[in-house]
This record gives structure tokens, sequence and C-alpha cells, in this order.
């Protein structure tokens, strides 16, 4: 994790994935998928990637036009990002502009904040083996446009506008069903898969890498609110994972579907079961 900034970025270079839309593939999509994540370009030419698989999109089945043809009006990712909040969080006409401007003025004022969301989309199509190119993901994974969101949010709550940054959060996690309190640290290629009932709260810290599957919770315990906890470089958080208080889970530990954690995790370990209990390292079988 970064100490100075809410997220990671070694580069502005981020991987570009030259890969057909499921609907228009061709070939072994193993062997696509390989020389693509092979390549790597910042991510203008990543937008045109996307570019090229949304009109392949629309010409393979006109019906995604109305789902897709908004990427063809926008210049970048940031604007595209910008008005899929605003379509996805907001239930009315004036709310869903007033949450568009205010992704375009934080892509404006922190452009780290797209070169993030395009180290994100990378990951996803990197980790998940049933995607093989950037369109899929980008328009229908909750999980990554809930993340976005959360980055504009962070992004509200460290320039002292909270009123604004909570009221997005409230909008995500009504229409997401993912809440990440502003106030949270996440770092980049994050991936928040199927993503329902996703909870991250305030000043929890979350690495590079990370995996976090569906009904995940990770919170402070009422005893100790000035506390939350740390969630290492590239752990697996399973689905129904309850992690709570002052803890940390050390840089690639996997934590089992399910398991209650209040203890500290080290590096490289697995925790499964309530409560949680390491079975591969050498505390292994030791209550966490």
């Amino acid at each position: 994790m970064a100490l100075s900034r809410p997220f990671a970025m070694s580069k502005r270079a981020v991987c570009i994935l030259r890969l057909p839309c499921p609907l228009y593939r061709s070939g072994s999509d193993d062997e696509a998928k390989a020389k693509a994540l092979s390549t790597t370009a910042n991510s203008d030419e990543l937008w045109l990637a996307i570019r090229r698989e949304a009109e392949a999109a629309i010409v393979a089945d006109p019906f995604l036009e109305a789902s897709a043809a908004f990427i063809l009006d926008q210049g970048d990712l940031g604007g595209a990002l910008a008005f899929l909040i605003g379509r996805t969080i907001c239930r009315t006409d004036a709310d869903r502009l007033q949450f568009m401007r205010t992704a375009r003025e934080a892509y404006a004022a922190e452009p780290a904040l797209v070169d993030a969301a395009a180290t994100d989309l990378t990951a996803i199509v990197r980790r998940d083996p049933a995607i093989t190119g950037l369109l899929t993901p980008l328009l229908n994974f909750k999980g990554y446009l809930a993340l976005q969101a959360w980055r504009v949010s962070n992004w509200l709550w460290r320039h002292d506008r909270p009123d604004l940054a909570l009221l997005m959060q409230s909008a995500a996690a009504d229409q997401l069903q993912i809440s990440i309190h502003p106030s949270a640290q996440i770092g980049t290629a994050v991936f928040l898969d199927h993503g329902t009932g996703i909870i991250i709260g305030a000043l929890a810290s979350v690495g590079d890498e990370v995996t976090i599957l569906q009904n995940v919770t990770i919170a402070r315990h009422q005893d100790d609110p000035r506390h939350a906890p740390t969630i290492g470089r590239g752990v697996l958080l399973s689905a129904g994972a309850t992690i709570i208080g002052n803890l940390s889970i050390g840089d690639f530990a996997k934590i089992g579907a399910g398991a209650l954690v209040t203890s500290d995790v080290p590096a490289g370990c697995t925790a499964v079961g309530v409560p949680a209990r390491l079975t591969n390292c050498a505390e292994a079988g030791a209550p966490v």
C-alpha cells in the first residue's frame, strides 16, 4: 500500500487487452488472452481498445447499442466512467447530472483516478477466466462500478466534502448492494467479484491486487472504533468472510468462505472456519 496516496500506482502504464468481445471472438480464448496480457500501454490506448470492442459488439448485435453506444460519444475512459456512475447509481435526472459532473471534476483534478480505474479493469480480465475482453466488465460488473464510485467519493472525502461523499456512498449502496465508506483506503488492481453484499467500513485499508467475493464484511469492532482491518497485497477474501477489528491480513493470505477473522493472519497463510484457524503455515491450527 502506498503511504501518501489513496492507492498505489507504480507507473502510469497499464495492461492493454486487445481482445474481441465474447460475441465476436475467434480462435482460442486462452491464446488470445495470453497474447493480450503481454502487451502494455497507457490508459488512453486502453480506451481506444474499449472503443473498438464497443464498435464491434454493436455491429455483431444491434441490441447492445442501447447499453454500449454511449462509449462512442465519450472522449476518454474518465468520461465513460462518469456517465456510467451517473446512470447506474442515481434515480433522478438531477442526481444523475450532479454525480456525472462530480466524477468529471474528480478525474480532471486527479488523473490518477482514471489510471487506477484502468488498472482495476485489466485486473478483472487477468483474474476472471470467464472474461476475455474489456467491454463486458466495464458495462456489466457492478463490483467494478462500485469501486470506481468509491474512488470518486474518496476524492470528495479527502477534499473536505464529506456530505457529498456520503451521499454518493449511499446511492451506490442502494443501487449496487455494495457499501464502501469514503474514508476507506483501497489500492489498485482490486477485483470485487460478484459484489453483492460487500461491506468495506470506515478506516479499512485494502492493498493492491486483492480479490473480494460476495458478502464479505471488513469493519471495525464496536469496542475499538478508531481502528479497522488492514488487508495486505494479493489477499483473497472468499464469499461470506467477516474481518472484524484492529488486525492485519498479511500479503497473499487467503481467507476461506464464511470464515470469521478477529486477529492477525500471517502473510501467505490460509484461515478457515468460525472462529478462523490457520491451516497451511507454521502456526497451523492456531485460532485467529
